[in-house]
């Protein structure tokens, strides 16, 4: 009995396109997590490379009182890091975007990195800090648990 014979047996239509798996279907909904998270990079990444410049052309601008300071650092060196990061997200976003399975491995890893940079750094912006773990946490998640998706649709 064919698909069409036993919809009308059995009086249940099925959606246009419908070929009897998910898998043929194409990606879920959750497709726009993946998105979501390849922009938040791309966004995070500007941010960082911001962050940067000003730790490196505005020396005192992250300045705490010692007895806030989580980490003492050099801010030259801090800054060339979040440079470097925030580069590295743009780049990664930007593979994310276009569906590449090394881009999410990388991903992750990059936002895990901006989670512990940033979480050493709250004591200098703390409100813009838990922003920035937030989102990395919402981007691990996307890019972890739907980001294969993506490539189906690319």
């Amino acid at each position: 009995m064919s698909d069409t014979q036993a919809e009308r047996t059995t009086g249940t239509e099925r959606p246009a396109g419908y070929r009897g798996t998910r898998s043929a279907t194409g990606p879920t909904a959750w497709v726009g997590w993946v998105v979501f998270a390849g922009v938040a990079m791309i966004t995070l990444g500007a941010f960082h490379i911001i962050d940067g410049l000003v730790a490196l052309f505005e020396k005192g601008y992250y300045s705490v009182t010692s007895s806030h300071l989580v980490l003492h650092v050099n801010y030259s060196a801090w800054g060339w890091a979040h440079l470097a990061l925030g580069v590295l997200f743009v780049l990664v976003g930007f593979g994310v975007l276009a569906g590449q399975t090394w881009a999410r491995v990388i991903g992750i890893a990059l936002a895990v990195i901006s989670a512990v940079v940033n979480l050493a750094f709250i004591a200098a912006y703390p409100v813009w800090g838990v922003i920035f773990i937030a989102l990395d946490i919402v981007i691990i998640y996307a890019l972890a648990m739907h980001g294969r998706e993506i490539k189906e649709l690319v």
